[in-house]
């Protein structure tokens, strides 16, 4: 028998429930955006992590929610599609929302709020290992997680529970070991010094689409995607990177690049500092946006993001 174990962990829930914010902190370096905003991960994300003699490949997913555009439709069969190729699920749940968004039950007890059941109605199909992951526990009184805990005990049988605070870090150190210790016998799949399986050029693509959230309001940001469309390493170890930020409309061009250039020149700086601490080399970063009315229909689009295409 192998002395070392590897396997996959897919982080599922609701959207803003943190998951991003968790893979980042878990593996101690950025390989997932993080926005305030709801649904700001696409698709599935991959982090690295070495935890005594086990890697974990942790997959951030989509986060699920009701689709409603074709989009949201390929979001969504992303997150259950990572669900079911994972050697176990970690569902995260934002404590405070959940507990606001639910009510009382009989004798006491924790209802779930609707869109909670359906989650867990589809996990319970699944074999793998279920681990409850109660965040932000720092905003919810004692009592009232325990009751929280309660009613997903009570809603679906899970091998552990964690409440952790994945912004202070609080909790974590247990959650790695015990999946550490979930993951399957074999081989690790990366180098050891490996944190993430995407390329920079991806990753730089999303850390621009992060600031597009950061900056822009309302529906503009789901209206738009960036593309890395050019990465150049230069003779004095620094980075020529173009890229475009597509959008669906012409006045929404006129709002990222703002009154004389300057909402498109803050995205740029912000951007830029980040890819360049991921790459850890100097980056001159050019942003380009074009109209490309029909990018939510076009299949080149959604492959470019690593999203299947649904045909209706």
């Amino acid at each position: 028998m192998s002395a070392t174990r590897c396997g996959f962990v897919a982080l599922i829930g609701a959207p803003n429930a943190g998951k991003s914010t968790l893979i980042n902190a878990l593996i101690g370096a950025k390989v997932s955006i993080v926005s305030h905003k709801a649904q700001t991960t696409r698709a599935t994300t991959r982090g690295i992590l070495v935890e005594g003699a086990a890697q974990i490949v942790f997959v951030d997913t989509p986060g699920l929610f009701a689709p409603k555009r074709r989009l949201d439709r390929a979001m969504v069969a992303s997150a259950w599609g990572a669900a079911g190729d994972a050697d176990a699920l970690a569902l995260l749940v934002d404590s405070r929302a959940e507990f606001a968004a639910g009510g009382p039950g009989e004798a006491g007890a924790r209802r779930l709020s609707e869109p909670t059941q359906a989650i867990l109605k589809t996990l319970g199909a699944s074999r793998a290992p279920k681990f409850l992951v109660l965040n932000k526990i720092d905003l919810v009184e004692r009592p009232r997680l325990l009751a929280l805990a309660q009613g997903f005990d009570a809603a679906l049988r899970f091998d552990d529970t964690f409440m952790i605070a994945a912004l202070s870090g609080d909790g974590l150190d247990r959650l790695r070991r015990r999946l550490a210790a979930a993951m399957p016998e074999g081989p690790w799949l990366y180098p050891e010094d490996q944190i993430a399986d995407a390329p920079m050029r991806a990753l730089a693509a999303e850390i621009t689409r992060e600031k597009l959230f950061d900056r822009l309001h309302d529906e503009l940001p789901y209206q738009a995607t960036v593309e890395t469309e050019s990465w150049t390493d230069l003779p004095d170890g620094s980075a020529r990177v173009e890229q475009t930020i597509y959008v669906t409309r012409e006045s929404h061009k006129k709002i990222v690049i703002g009154e004389r250039g300057q909402t498109i020149k803050a995205i740029g700086a912000a951007a830029r500092k980040e890819i360049a601490d991921a790459n850890e080399t100097p980056v001159h970063l050019f942003l380009f946006v074009k109209v490309r009315e029909d990018w939510l229909d076009d299949p080149e689009r959604y492959r470019a993001m690593g999203l299947e295409f649904p045909k209706e």
